[in-house]
């Protein structure tokens, strides 16, 4: 479960948005087609990118990711895919389950691919049977037209090919992307209406980066020639879906949202977000390189055929509530087969928090209303979770009952979310209280606490929670979607200086030489923090400041902080000081900080650094009383 909480300030932000999922998956196809070495840059590390690059790998492709630069070399197939040794699990992509189907046709041996429950009730018979038209075996192993299925390509052939256009882009796009690769010329018609055409531009696009020959005779025929790819360094665009959000952020709160680098010459269709709220009422402003939205106060109602932009459609109809008159969402039905039925799903929680919405034959309308809290089911539907905490910026009391759903395809989403909220933060009355293991935080941050009359948080506590019940669960410390699934489930609260997690008083048990030990790594997991850190940012905005302790509170958690402050000593110092609380060697204790501090400071996620704007003190040598006096005084200027 989380609550939204909810803006204090309307915001004024400029954002760096993750790379498109989109154009990510594209591009890891045809660079793993492609010959030689290829370099892909402002790449997406999301749970639908990891599933495709998982399934290339187990084809042959050699991909090696740099996740601090947000890039992957890849060593491309020169087309020869090889034939995976073991089962291709796509999870509950969709995008890697049609883009996987053609591809494992070009092994020409036998490939298995499966998925989870979700990806099995979406459709794929249309994708199916031109593949079999085309060559391609597929064999069902328990329904027709579903997963798991077995393809073999050994007799795949290229030819023309006629495919219904109105269920899924996907298909189209999927049939593109192996084409070049395929032993003939493939001449694709599109019968029937087309959906979500910017998304075959945007898979034309990136195939022609890498050298592929595409024709397009007219809007509904394209001929492929067999020509292959070839290497390239290739820039992803950030992700223009997942900038409808802080668009309609925008737009609802009055305040001014710019995304840097996705600007008017971006291959994504759903840029034309910008446009729907522009309508609606919102001041537009575009640039070749960024877009920006600022809110005028006022929305009214429009009909939008959304046909185009499919995926901004939860993100629209959960900001249409607020606006002065109805809201017509058409031609969208299609969406009724997206991760969830997101027709009738939108409807649903719109009418649970006192909406009024209808369906209609090709979408839905919503009608303005005062909008009541409740807890949203997001159906395990990224989109939903995202959409709705959007309302949640402005209306009190929106919850969701799944929000790591949305690590599918935006696992930083929260984390830039309060990016929104930083204009407010810097309202709240926050001390940030940084420095290594043992220079005397806690005791400190307890201190000044109480003579500032502030409550106090021990983040240090929260992650020695999760790694105690890590540790008691018998998890691998090294699967850290485990333990970031372990810190996203369990209640960690502090009363009368106990430490309580699911109601269990843990407050001994979290400082045992085993979770010692265990803490840095539990730390350093990236979905932990930013777990920890949602939690710690609620936890002062309910309260309207306090006291808080750790490793990256005034670097990263607040960094708009009333007073941010970094304590330090010697590690002799250190030593010596826990030593005293503990009745350890001196010795045992000063290896064991070292490690510590070299850990913290290496790790990948907000390593540990004294912020720019923070006061050092080094307290070697000082009682906590002197250095709590001139923090007091610090805060009180």
């Amino acid at each position: 479960m989380l609550t939204i909480d909810p803006l204090v300030e309307p915001p004024n932000a400029r954002l760096d948005l993750p790379g498109s999922k989109s154009i990510t998956n594209r591009a890891l196809v045809v660079a793993g087609l492609a010959d030689g070495e290829s370099e892909l840059a402002g790449v997406l590390f999301s749970e639908d990118t990891h599933v495709m690059m998982d399934s290339l790998q187990k084809m042959g492709v050699g991909i090696r990711q740099n996740l601090n630069g947000l890039s992957v070399s890849i060593s491309g197939t020169g087309g020869g895919l090889e034939r995976p040794g073991e089962t291709l699990w796509v999870h509950q992509s969709g995008t890697t389950a049609r883009f996987c189907l053609p591809l494992a046709a070009l092994c020409g041996q036998e490939v298995t691919i499966d998925g989870d429950e979700q990806i099995k009730n979406r459709p794929h018979e249309e994708l199916c049977k031109a593949l079999q038209s085309l060559g391609a075996q597929i064999e069902y192993l328990e329904a027709p037209n579903s997963f798991p299925l077995v393809v073999n390509g050994k007799d795949l052939q290229g030819g023309q090919l006629s495919l219904n256009g109105g269920i899924s882009s996907q298909f189209i796009s999927a049939l593109l992307l192996a084409a070049p690769c395929f032993p003939d010329q493939l001449e694709l018609n599109i019968d029937g209406d087309l959906v979500s055409r910017p998304y075959i531009d945007m898979t034309i696009s990136v195939m022609q980066a890498f050298g592929a020959q595409i024709q397009q005779v007219n809007d509904r025929r394209y001929v492929v020639s067999p020509t292959g790819y070839r290497n390239s360094r290739y820039e992803i665009e950030p992700d223009a879906s997942a900038a409808s959000y802080f668009f309609a952020a925008a737009a609802i709160s009055g305040g001014s949202i710019t995304v840097e680098g996705l600007g008017s010459r971006s291959i994504q269709g759903d840029t034309g977000f910008v446009d729907i709220v522009e309508k609606m009422g919102a001041k537009v402003v575009r640039s070749d390189n960024a877009l920006s939205v600022t809110g005028t106060g006022s929305l009214i109602g429009i009909d939008a055929s959304m046909k185009e932009i499919s995926d901004t459609v939860p993100t629209l109809a959960a900001i249409a509530p607020l606006a002065s008159g109805p809201t017509v969402i058409s031609d969208v039905a299609f969406i009724a087969q997206k991760e969830s039925d997101r027709v009738t799903a939108l409807i649903t929680e719109l009418r649970k928090i006192g909406v009024q919405a209808e369906k209609t034959e090709t979408g839905m309308v919503i009608y303005p209303g005062d909008v009541q809290k409740g807890t949203i089911h997001t159906y395990d539907d990224h989109r939903i979770a995202m959409a709705f905490s959007i309302l949640g910026l402005v209306v009190p009391g929106i919850t969701l009952d799944s929000p790591q759903c949305v690590a599918k395809t935006f696992p930083s989403f929260f984390d830039v979310l309060d990016q929104v909220r930083v204009a407010g933060d810097a309202k709240l009355s926050i001390l940030a209280i940084d420095g290594p293991a043992g220079s005397g935080k806690s005791t400190l941050a307890k201190q000044v606490a109480k003579q500032l009359s502030l409550e106090y948080l021990d983040t240090g506590a929260m992650y020695r929670s999760v790694a105690a019940v890590a540790l008691a669960q018998s998890a691998s410390l090294d699967d850290e979607a485990e333990i970031a699934e372990i810190a996203e489930r369990i209640n960690i609260r502090f009363d009368d200086g106990r430490v309580y997690v699911d109601d269990d008083d843990l407050t001994e048990a979290i400082r045992s030489p085993e979770v010692n030990a265990a803490v840095s790594q539990v730390a350093a997991n990236p979905g932990v923090r930013s777990i920890m850190r949602r939690q710690q940012r609620s936890w002062a905005r309910v309260r309207g400041g306090g006291v808080l302790e750790g490793r990256d509170i005034g670097s990263v958690v607040f960094p708009e902080a009333r007073l941010k402050v970094y304590v330090t000593a010697t590690p002799e110092e250190r030593a010596r000081r826990r030593s005293l609380e503990s009745g350890r060697s001196v010795e045992d204790i000063m290896e064991e900080i070292l490690q510590r501090d070299t850990k913290d400071s290496t790790r990948g996620d907000s390593p540990l650094v004294a912020d720019q704007e923070a006061v050092v003190i080094d307290t070697t040598g000082k009682t906590i009383h002197e250095t709590s006096d001139y923090i007091e005084e610090l805060f009180s200027r």
